[in-house]
């Protein structure tokens, strides 16, 4: 190690307050179609009340609301080129008039780049996370080894960014923009709630000799639910620790009229471990610390469209 190398290392971090970013993934919305809150919400802003007073707690809720752009779909740049696919995001851009996108007009970009952990709350919809929250994590492709230079393809040009993918330069510019970060992925479902009959097969199927319960996808374990967006965080970079990526089942046998966030709050149980989660997941990043250099990846994560 060099003497300038070496005076690197020694410099101390900056000294602030932790920051984190919650963000509920639900699709239900009170102010939309179905008129009701979803239980993300309700754990999110649980949450926010558990988290140490002294640290810089930001919040969103991706859930849809009437009149409020979704989250626009990945348009698979990375298919044609590495160096096609913009960090941050470029097929989009904040208050379009034409393609409203929820991940700029929220700033998710730069609110992603300046935490130093993120906590994801969400339901399992059939085998899967939430389509908002699937939406998010698919424009999120580009933190992991993303394009930081637009200029360098004159904004999207592929055949530029093909070339460059194959020059020596891409080596140079190629990263993890968001490397070092914690994530912590909380789940919950009702695992079909009182539709099943007494032989784990829904009760409204008509041909029920065409397929096995046994063979249900995860062998019935809904935290697996999460895993494609649990592992897109570790190749990006983004350390998840087994024990911050966890399941509880709500709901459990109960007709769904009956399991909403009124009714989730009073499974005691339930919270116990979602507060549980909360509280290791403080202690991890209390203990881990900050991450050096989100000041810099916040200012790299504006806007270029």
């Amino acid at each position: 190690m060099d003497d300038e190398t070496a005076r690197a290392a020694a410099l101390p971090l900056e000294e602030r307050p932790l920051r984190v970013l919650v963000v509920a993934g639900s699709a239900r919305r009170v102010d939309g179609c179905p008129g009701l809150d979803g239980k993300a919400r309700a754990l999110m802003h649980r949450m926010l009340g558990r988290l140490p007073a002294g640290w810089q707690v930001d919040h969103a809720d991706i859930g849809n609301e009437h009149g409020k752009p979704k989250i626009q779909g990945c348009n698979g740049c990375v298919g044609s080129s590495m160096a096609l696919c913009v960090w941050p995001c470029n097929c989009y851009g904040p208050n379009s008039d034409h393609q409203p996108d929820l991940m700029w007009d929220l700033k998710l970009y730069p609110r992603l780049a300046r935490a130093d952990a993120w906590a994801f709350i969400g339901p399992v919809w059939w085998y899967g996370p939430s389509t908002n929250l699937k939406a998010l994590f698919d424009r999120l492709v580009c933190m992991s080894g993303g394009n930081p230079r637009p200029d360098l393809i004159d904004k999207k040009s592929t055949l530029k960014a093909q070339a460059l993918e194959k020059s020596p330069l891409w080596r140079d510019l190629t990263r993890n923009h968001l490397e070092g970060r914690t994530a912590a992925f909380f789940c919950y479902g009702n695992a079909g709630g009182n539709e099943l009959d007494a032989d784990g097969r829904p009760r409204i199927l008509a041909h029920k000799a065409w397929f096995d319960p046994g063979q249900e996808p995860y062998g019935g374990d809904e935290r697996l639910a999460y895993q494609g967006l649990v592992w897109q965080c570790r190749y990006s970079g983004i350390e998840v620790p087994d024990t911050l990526w966890r399941h509880v089942p709500l709901g459990l046998g109960r007709a769904y009229a009956d399991d909403q966030a009124d009714d989730m709050v009073r499974e005691t149980d339930a919270m116990a471990r979602f507060d549980a989660w909360v509280d290791a997941f403080a202690a991890h990043v209390a203990q881990k610390g900050a991450v050096p250099g989100t000041t810099e990846a916040e200012r790299g994560a504006q806007a270029t469209a």
